[in-house]
């Protein structure tokens, strides 16, 4: 088995290189998903969270106003080190058990927005960063997503720098570029881990 970390910086297009990687044969565990399945409606994780941020986190279906909590958080970074002190735990857990389940001889590629800024580094074989220019995350917020720019600076401000993601990188994947020759370097980055992972090198 072939551990991977993959990150990237809000709006880099990380998700994208994650389904390319999954359409090639990759197991994924991703980060994002196991966070909203650790703080579901009836999980200890949501009634720990609920008690740290009180009960106008949630919505009127009983579920975590993820937005409200959001704009909570990401604008007071001890109330953000609060939440990641309760949420991470639960996630690196099930992602222990998901990678514990793939196949033996697998490409399991752990899809984590905070890799860098959790020191994650270490954990796996190899770390792939899908970067991009400040400039493109700016606008990808704002424009694809929806957010203001204060928030979506506020965002990018509560992230590793782009310097700090690229020293961890054993792998970079540009993506300031159209996606067809996005899709010919995941496929080419691909080839290389399955190499590695029979144990050819890279």
């Amino acid at each position: 088995m072939l551990t991977v970390g993959l990150t990237g910086g809000i709006g880099a297009g990380k998700s994208e290189v994650s389904r390319l990687l999954v359409a090639a044969g990759a197991v994924l565990v991703d980060a994002d998903r196991i966070a909203r399945e650790v703080v579901a409606p009836g999980t200890a994780g949501l009634a720990a969270v609920v008690e740290a941020f009180g009960p106008g986190v949630l919505g009127a279906d009983g579920a975590l106003d993820r937005p409200g909590l959001g704009a909570i958080v990401f604008a007071d970074p001890e109330k953000l080190a609060l939440l990641n002190s309760i949420v991470h735990p639960l996630v690196g857990a099930r992602s222990r058990e998901l990678e514990a389940a793939a196949p033996a001889d697998a490409v399991v590629v752990h899809d984590v927005p905070l890799l860098a800024e959790n020191g994650l580094a270490s954990r796996y074989d190899l770390v792939i960063v899908v970067d991009v220019a400040p400039e493109t995350q700016l606008d990808r917020l704002v424009r694809l997503r929806g957010m203001t720019e204060d928030d979506a600076r506020a965002r990018m401000a509560a992230q590793a720098t782009r310097d700090k993601r690229r020293s961890i990188a054993d792998i970079v994947i540009d993506n300031d570029v159209p996606l067809a020759e996005l899709e010919r370097r995941v496929r080419e980055v691909w080839d290389g881990l399955v190499r590695r992972a029979r144990g050819e090198g890279v």
